[in-house]
């Protein structure tokens, strides 16, 4: 029961700087374990020197104080393994496309356009809004759109259907 509760809570969390997408859907929580005096939560960072990590931590354990009772509630950041975007959930991908960002990355720095789902995409900077993103411009719909910094993770193969989308 109090590890359904725990996941919960931890679902209600956003990233700040990605407030469409819990947390859980952006694959930064990295492992949780609960014992009758402990609740220990480990999260991967999307970016090492993410600026939004306290606040992140500070609202995982505001989230856990409504569910936990007397626990000890522990919130650290790991580094190993580095998180990629390969982590996103499917619903996270989703979440992220009506936001504007891409997930998916399709091979070097190249980006699927997160509104018509083209593949003709290229980067118009390595620098976005966030430390964690780069600014991309889709050929086909010309749109600008983010996507998150290629960090050496597994890329994800999209399987276009008719109109682009996957």
């Amino acid at each position: 029961m109090i590890r359904d509760d725990v996941a919960r809570a931890l679902e209600s969390v956003v990233d700040p700087e990605i407030p469409s997408c819990s947390i859980v859907d952006l694959g930064m929580v990295e492992r949780v374990e609960v014992t009758d005096d402990v609740v220990h939560v480990e999260l991967l960072p999307t970016f090492v020197g993410c600026p939004a990590k306290n606040v992140i931590g500070q609202d995982v354990r505001k989230a856990l104080e409504s569910v936990c009772g007397p626990r000890r509630i522990e919130v650290v950041f790991v580094y190993d393994p580095p998180w990629t975007a390969s982590r996103v959930t499917e619903t996270g991908r989703e979440r992220l496309r009506e936001y504007g960002i891409s997930s998916d990355r399709l091979g070097g720095t190249a980006h699927g356009c997160p509104y018509c789902g083209s593949a003709d995409t290229v980067v118009e900077s390595p620098f976005g809004p966030t430390p964690c993103r780069s600014t991309h411009f889709c050929n086909a719909c010309r749109n600008v759109f983010e996507g998150f910094k290629d960090k050496g993770g597994p890329v994800l193969t999209i399987a276009r259907g008719p109109g682009g989308r996957s």
